[in-house]
């Protein structure tokens, strides 16, 4: 192996859970991509002699990169035109690592990450480094140069903070495809009662179409205003589209085609055997990483 080759190959070995870590802290495949990238630029010019621990010592840099983005990416929230949710990213090919309990897969969902808005930058560093990772207080407290008090105190916070009011109880892999599918068929067949069935008493549909497209820009609320949504939005724009399953985020979803052209993913939220929320993401920008993911090489 030459020397010039000896990073690469030794950066590759991190890269999904660089990546994995990336996508957590921020939300967005593109950034997370341009983070690793950001990473792989600073390890290649870096003296290895001097990196006791690669990893460790890369999870810092991936980290600290990303709280340099958080602050200005919530400055652009905040002028985002209508609902924002987190890029999609399809998850089956291992893209954010092996996804093996409901744990794993409730870190990496699209309702996680929205709560995960909701806290500061070094807030949600010190969360996704130790719920989602597994790393302890004292490696916390390395990484953002924190003491290990402090890394506690700010991780108690940001447990209070995402804790949703009742407890999320992830269905089986199965049980989540089936309501996928009974809820599709009930959309094509126009079945008003089919669809109120499997949605809960207070459902919600989110769109994020950034503006780029037209769609609605506020959440539908309610299980009856959200099914007879979906049969409004089935009747006049899906023609000629194809709907495809994916794994988007840990979790069975739909995505919609003409061609070649990703139209929307649909993810789903399920709790107590229905749908709680769904969450369309419309926004052209935020599919080109899915749509790389899916279409075949």
């Amino acid at each position: 192996m030459t020397t010039a080759a000896a990073p690469a190959a030794e950066f590759e070995r991190h890269r999904p859970r660089l990546f994995g870590l990336a996508y957590q802290m921020l939300g967005s495949a593109d950034e997370a991509e341009d983070v690793v990238q950001d990473a792989y630029l600073r390890f290649s010019g870096a003296d290895r002699e001097r990196i006791e621990h690669p990893a460790a010592w890369l999870a810092k840099v991936v980290t600290n990169l990303c709280l340099n983005r958080l602050t200005s990416a919530r400055a652009r929230r905040e002028q985002y035109v209508g609902e924002w949710l987190p890029e999609p990213v399809v998850t089956s090919d291992g893209t954010l690592g092996p996804l093996e309990s409901a744990e794993q897969r409730e870190a990496v969902s699209l309702a996680m990450l929205v709560l995960l808005e909701r806290l500061t930058p070094v807030e949600r560093a010190v969360y996704v480094l130790r719920e989602a990772f597994g790393y302890g207080h004292r490696e916390i407290a390395e990484v953002l140069e924190l003491s290990e008090a402090n890394s506690r105190q700010v991780y108690r916070r940001a447990v209070q903070r995402v804790s949703a009011e009742e407890s999320r109880f992830a269905p089986a892999p199965e049980r989540q495809e089936e309501l996928v599918r009974s809820f599709i068929t009930a959309a094509r067949d126009g079945d008003l009662n089919g669809l109120e069935k499997l949605l809960a008493d207070d459902a919600t549909w989110w769109t994020d179409s950034g503006g780029k497209v037209h769609a609605a820009r506020r959440t539908v609320e309610g299980r009856e205003h959200v099914a007879r949504f979906v049969l409004g939005v089935m009747q006049k724009f899906t023609a000629g589209l194809e709907f495809r399953a994916a794994e988007i985020n840990g979790a069975s979803a739909l995505t919609t085609w003409r061609g070649d052209e990703l139209t929307m993913v649909i993810s789903f939220e399920v709790r107590d055997g229905r749908v709680t929320q769904v969450q369309s993401m419309m926004n052209p920008d935020k599919l080109n990483f899915v749509r790389r993911q899916l279409l075949p090489r």
